[in-house]
């Protein structure tokens, strides 16, 4: 008995010792990047709770900086065997140009929820040269101007709705020994989204938007140039050296209370309130010559989930991705990283700030370059940034700016050969 007894023990423990590696290979480990080292935390908790509802896979986060991802990326994709099975992708020319190359797999058939998402969210992580959509809306961003609101009540300002209003301001913030406005141009992308912030309001939002895309119109109509010039008005309320400063040295004399206005992202709003959760703003759309015209602010599709065409782990990718398409995790994005959300359905009121944002919304035009001329070379936006630059510091007129644009587009976009 006792000599049968350990024959049975024996067994056991050898099936013990076959039957917990098989359970370990169940579980399914997928890669999962990101440009958001500053989000690492939140992806981990996001992960996390997935993995609690779905023990069957393991998800590995690589957060990559921002200037390198692309870079990496595309030589990981390129590869195959190295690629993430799931990744953050661009929108617009930035998603078509791995879509084009066979890196991404299409999602309309595996997701059909992804009809639920807006068409303006579809847009920017939908293939012009198929018609198919390659990764799952995240977020949106506009362009608008912070505030400091302290600095507004000390001086007795209120919300500008008139250009030289605006300018009223910032005159006003710099008498007090303010930083009247914190924009550098030291990086051409800043010129850009400076641009974004003031120039839709002049050249007329969507009208012109819609023009300009089928060569109706062109970048040397009047009033784009006009836009452009207004970007050269506000040059006397920048800081001191303005085509030295940064990016970075922009935020943190915002943050640090040193510069009163900020035009840029609603994606910075997370970034401002986590450096200094003391600092009190607002925002608004920068106004037109009038009260009466339409103040717009310009909007876009910021990122993508997207699996790469090569995973051997297409189901567990799919499942990740759809739990990224929720509610939950929409609104995880609202009231932790303040940004707006693509994913419909979100309840928004937990964050008074993205409230602010979708209510600007309403006079809502794309962000021009970055939505209608990133899908060829030269982009409009790498011809916009260094022209740009030169009109700044007075190398060049805005009609001459206007002109780079105009004839570097030109050299490829049909519409405008005509």
């Amino acid at each position: 008995m006792k000599k049968f007894l350990g024959i049975c023990l024996t067994l056991c423990l050898l099936l013990s010792a076959l039957t917990i590696p098989a359970l370990a290979e169940e579980v399914t480990e997928i890669s999962f990047w990101t440009w958001r080292p500053e989000d690492t935390a939140f992806y981990d908790a996001v992960i996390a709770d997935f993995e609690a509802a779905n023990p069957d896979i393991k998800v590995v986060q690589n957060a990559i900086k921002n200037t390198e991802y692309n870079t990496i990326l595309s030589a990981a994709l390129a590869a195959g065997d190295g690629a993430p099975d799931v990744f953050m992708s661009r929108a617009y020319g930035g998603l078509q140009t791995f879509a084009d190359s066979g890196y991404m797999l299409a999602l309309d058939e595996l997701m059909p929820e992804l009809a639920d998402f807006s068409d303006s969210a579809r847009g920017g992580a939908t293939s012009i040269t198929d018609g198919k959509i390659y990764g799952v809306p995240a977020v949106s961003q506009t362009m608008l101007c912070f505030y400091n609101t302290k600095i507004y009540e000390e001086l007795g300002l209120s919300v500008p709705t008139t250009w030289d209003a605006f300018l009223a301001n910032l005159e006003a913030c710099k008498a007090a020994g303010y930083e009247a406005l914190a924009n550098g141009t030291k990086e051409g992308w800043c010129c850009e989204f400076l641009f974004g912030g003031v120039g839709p309001s002049f050249y007329g939002g969507n009208d012109f938007y819609d023009k300009v895309i089928t060569g109706e119109t062109t970048f040397m109509d009047p009033v784009f140039v006009d836009s452009v010039q207004k970007i050269k008005d506000l040059a006397p309320y920048m800081p001191d050296m303005f085509e030295g400063v940064a990016y970075t040295d922009m935020q943190a004399n915002f943050i640090n209370e040193i510069s009163a206005h900020f035009v840029g992202g609603s994606y910075e709003a997370g970034y401002f309130s986590a450096e200094n959760p003391d600092l009190s703003y607002d925002v608004f759309a920068v106004p037109g010559l009038t009260a009466d015209d339409p103040a717009y602010v310009s909007v876009y599709a910021d990122m993508n989930f997207s699996i790469s065409a090569t995973t051997k782990k297409q189901d567990a990718a799919l499942r990740f991705i759809k739990y990224l398409a929720t509610p939950e995790f929409g609104e995880r994005i609202v009231s932790e990283l303040a940004m707006v959300s693509a994913i419909p359905g979100v309840d928004v009121s937990a964050n008074p700030f993205i409230a602010k944002v979708l209510e600007l919304q309403e006079n809502a035009t794309p962000y021009i370059f970055l939505v209608g001329f990133r899908y060829e070379q030269p982009t409009g936006s790498s011809l916009f940034q260094s022209a740009a630059q030169d009109l700044m510091v007075d190398k060049a007129s805005a009609e001459e700016t206007c002109q780079v644009v105009q004839d570097g587009i030109a050299a490829y976009y049909e519409p405008f050969q005509k």
